[in-house]
C-alpha cells in the first residue's frame, strides 16, 4: 500500500474514535511505537494530524504512522499521567526524550538512619537529597572534600553493619564510626545537617567560626594548623563565589526556560535556593508537537524524578496549567506556577533563556549538516547516513607524474586527519585518469581492510561517468558495497556506477552543497600537493643545472639546508663541509645561485622601471 493510501485509511479510521479524554499510541510499519499523545478528545486531536497545513515535524511524523491506537481516561489529567508513563517505557522517537547537554554530576544525600555523601549521576526516588547538578568538577570535588575534612560521614555502603573494630578511615579522622558505637544518631545527625547547610551554600557562620579557628591556632604558634584553615577558608570562599548571589529571598524556586528553532530544542533549569543560585539543569531534546505541549510534557517529566521547589517555578512561555499545575500540586502543595512580567524574577528567567539560546545555536552550528545529509541519503538512495565521505581526485605534474589526493568529511565538515596523498606508482609517469582513480582507490581500501578499520559511507569521485566506473570497478573486486558517486564540475552532475542518467538537484539544494564542499575541498588539496611537488622538481632541476650536480647531489643539499634560500646564503666552505661535496664543487655551486639570485634582482628592477612608465639609457 503506498503511502497516501494509508493516509486516507488512517483518517478513516480516526474517525470512529471517542470524542473522551485519553492517549493515543502512532506506530510504524515495524510496531514501533513512535509517539505518545494525549488528548481531550481523542477523535478531534488525532484528526488533526491529517488535515492541511502542517508543520514540517508534524509531516514528519505522519509519514511514519502505520497504525494508530487509544487508550480512554476518565479524565485529562489521567492522560497527562498515562502519557507520561508510557513515553518513560516506551521511550518514542518524535515525543519529547531529555538529554542531558552536560551529564553534570550531582552529590547525593541518602535517606538513612546514617546517611552517606557522595557523587552520583543517577537520581533515585527513595527521598535521598541531590545538590547541583555541577558544571565545574573541581567545585564538587571541593564540596565532597570539604564535608569529608570538617563533618566526616561513614563511606561504608549500603545499610550500617556493626562492627567490632573501627574501619581506617576513622583512624585518618574520615569518619565517625557509628558502625562501634563511637557517634550516636543525634550527635550524626548534627554533622548531616552541617553537611546540608554547607552543599546547600549556608556558610557564612561556618566561615565566622574557622576565621575564629585560624586567628586562635595562630595566636598559639599552630601555623600548620592555621594553614590547614586558612586553605579550608580559601576552598569556602572560592564556592560561595561560585554560587552567584542573585538576591536575599531565602525561597526555593526553579526558572524554566525553553530554546527551540524547527524540531531541535533546549530546556534550560535555574535552581534557586536560599538567594543562591545552586545549579543549572540543560536539557537537549526534540519536539515534534507545539512549544507548549512540549512545556507541558517536560514539567511532568523532569519533577516525577526530581523535588519541586516549595515556593514556584517561573515559566518562560505561558502555557496551559491545568494538568501540570495538578501534577505539581500533589508534589508541592503551595507551589506557584507563573510567568513573570517583570522584576528580578524576570531578569534570573532571562538568564536561563540565554543559557538555552546560547546551547540551541551551538547544536545547531555544530549539526547544521544534518538536514542536508539525510536529503543526500533520500536522493542517492543510500542505506544509511552518509557520516562520513571521502573524496578522491587525480592532478598531474605538467602533464606527467600523476598524484591523487584523498579528503575525508565527517557529518558534512572536512575531518583534514584523515587527509591523505597517493604517487601513482604503476603508470611510470604516464598519464591515465581511470587507471590512477584505481590505484588510488584500490591502495586506500585494501589498507582500510587490512587494519580492519572504518570505511566510509559514501565515496565521491571528482569526475564523470568513467572515474565512477573505475572506481566501483576496483570496490567491487575488494568485496566492498560502499556507495560511490561522481560530481561533474560544469553542470553541476551526479554519476552513479553504470547509469547513463546523471541525478540532476537544484541549485540550492543542501545535499548538492555537501557533495560541491567535498568535491572543491579534494580539488584544492590535489591542486596544494602539486604545487609542492612542481616547487621541489623546480628547486632539483635548478641545483641540476649546475655542474657536478646530479639528482642525488641535489637532493642531498636540499635536504641538509632546507631551501635555495638558505643554501645560497651559505659559503662555499660551509657548502663543502655540510653537503658533503669537493670545495670546487661548492664554489661552483655558491656562484652559480648567487648570480641566479642577482639576475633574479635585475628583472624584477626592470619589470618595476617599466611599470613606472620609464626606460633605462
Amino acid at each position: 500500500m503506498d503511502q497516501l493510501s494509508q493516509q486516507e485509511e488512517l483518517k478513516e479510521l480516526v474517525k470512529s474514535f471517542p470524542a473522551q479524554s485519553g492517549v493515543y499510541l502512532m506506530r510504524d510499519t515495524e510496531g514501533t511505537i513512535i509517539y505518545v499523545g494525549k488528548a481531550k478528545s481523542l477523535v478531534n486531536r488525532v484528526k488533526s494530524y491529517f488535515m492541511g497545513g502542517r508543520d514540517v515535524k508534524t509531516q514528519l511524523l505522519v509519514r511514519r504512522i502505520h497504525s494508530i491506537e487509544f487508550i480512554v481516561t476518565d479524565n485529562q489529567y489521567e492522560a497527562l499521567l498515562l502519557e507520561n508513563n508510557l513515553i518513560k517505557e516506551h521511550r518514542p522517537r518524535f515525543n519529547i526524550l531529555l538529554k542531558d547537554g552536560k551529564s553534570y554530576p550531582l552529590i547525593r544525600l541518602t535517606k538513612e538512619e546514617f546517611p552517606r555523601v557522595f557523587k552520583t549521576r543517577r537520581v533515585i526516588e527513595d527521598g535521598s537529597e541531590y545538590f547541583g547538578p555541577f558544571p565545574n568538577i573541581r567545585h564538587l570535588d571541593l564540596y565532597l572534600e570539604l564535608a569529608e575534612k570538617l563533618f566526616p560521614l561513614r563511606k561504608c555502603r549500603g545499610p550500617l553493619r556493626r562492627r567490632k573494630e573501627p574501619c581506617l578511615y576513622y583512624h585518618l579522622g574520615k569518619c565517625q564510626a557509628p558502625c562501634v558505637g563511637k557517634v550516636d544518631v543525634e550527635g550524626y545527625r548534627k554533622h548531616v545537617l552541617k553537611v546540608r547547610n554547607l552543599l546547600s551554600g549556608r556558610t557564612a557562620g561556618l566561615l565566622k567560626d574557622l576565621n575564629a579557628q585560624m586567628q586562635a591556632a595562630s595566636a598559639e604558634w599552630k601555623f600548620e594548623a592555621a594553614a590547614g584553615l586558612r586553605d579550608t577558608i580559601k576552598a569556602l570562599e572560592e564556592l560561595a563565589e561560585a554560587q552567584k548571589i542573585i538576591d536575599l529571598n531565602p525561597d526555593q524556586r526553579d526558572y524554566i526556560a525553553l530554546a527551540s528553532e524547527g524540531n531541535h530544542a533546549t530546556f534550560v533549569v535555574l535552581q534557586m535556593r536560599g538567594g543562591k543560585l545552586l545549579g543549572r539543569d540543560l536539557f537537549q531534546t526534540e519536539i515534534y508537537s507545539g512549544e507548549e505541549e512540549a512545556f507541558e510534557e517536560f514539567l511532568v517529566s523532569y519533577y516525577t524524578s526530581r523535588a519541586v521547589p516549595a515556593e514556584a517555578i517561573y515559566l518562560s512561555l505561558p502555557i496551559e496549567l491545568e494538568n501540570a499545575g495538578r501534577f505539581l500540586r500533589e508534589k508541592s502543595p503551595t507551589i506557584e506556577l507563573t510567568v513573570p512580567e517583570g522584576g528580578r524574577h524576570q531578569a534570573i528567567l532571562r538568564m536561563a533563556k540565554e543559557n538555552a539560546w546560547i546551547d540551541l545555536k551551538k547544536r545547531l552550528e555544530t549539526g547544521g549538516n544534518a538536514h542536508a545529509l539525510i536529503e543526500l541519503k533520500r536522493v542517492l538512495s543510500l542505506e544509511k547516513m552518509p557520516h562520513r565521505i571521502e573524496g578522491f581526485d587525480i592532478a598531474q605534474l605538467d602533464g606527467t607524474n600523476p598524484v591523487a589526493s584523498l579528503i575525508s568529511f565527517w557529518n558534512g565538515s572536512p575531518d583534514r586527519k584523515n587527509y591523505r596523498k597517493f604517487h601513482i606508482k604503476s603508470l611510470q609517469g604516464a598519464i591515465d585518469d581511470f587507471q590512477s582513480i584505481k590505484e588510488a582507490v584500490a591502495r586506500r581500501y585494501s589498507r582500510l581492510l587490512n587494519e580492519n578499520k572504518d570505511l566510509p559511507d559514501l565515496i565521491l569521485i571528482d569526475g564523470g561517468k568513467g572515474q565512477v566506473n573505475a572506481a566501483f570497478s576496483v570496490l567491487e573486486t575488494l568485496g566492498l558495497k560502499i556507495p560511490v558517486v561522481g560530481l561533474a564540475k560544469r553542470e553541476e552532475e551526479i554519476f552513479l556506477p553504470h547509469t547513463s542518467d546523471p541525478v540532476l538537484l537544484p541549485r540550492g539544494s543542501p545535499a548538492l552543497r555537501v557533495l560541491q564542499a567535498v568535491r572543491d575541498e579534494t580539488h584544492r588539496f590535489a591542486t596544494g600537493f602539486n604545487q609542492l611537488l612542481r616547487s621541489k622538481q623546480l628547486k632539483l632541476t635548478t641545483l641540476e643545472s649546475v655542474p657536478g650536480i646530479g639528482e642525488k647531489r641535489s637532493r642531498a643539499l636540499l635536504k641538509e639546508f632546507g631551501s635555495l634560500e638558505a643554501l645560497a646564503s651559505a659559503d662555499a666552505s660551509e657548502i663543502a663541509l655540510r653537503g658533503g661535496v669537493p670545495e670546487s664543487v661548492a664554489e661552483t655551486v655558491h656562484t652559480y645561485l648567487v648570480d641566479r639570485e642577482n639576475r633574479e634582482r635585475s628583472v624584477s628592477r626592470l619589470k618595476r622601471t617599466r611599470r613606472s612608465g620609464f626606460s633605462g639609457e
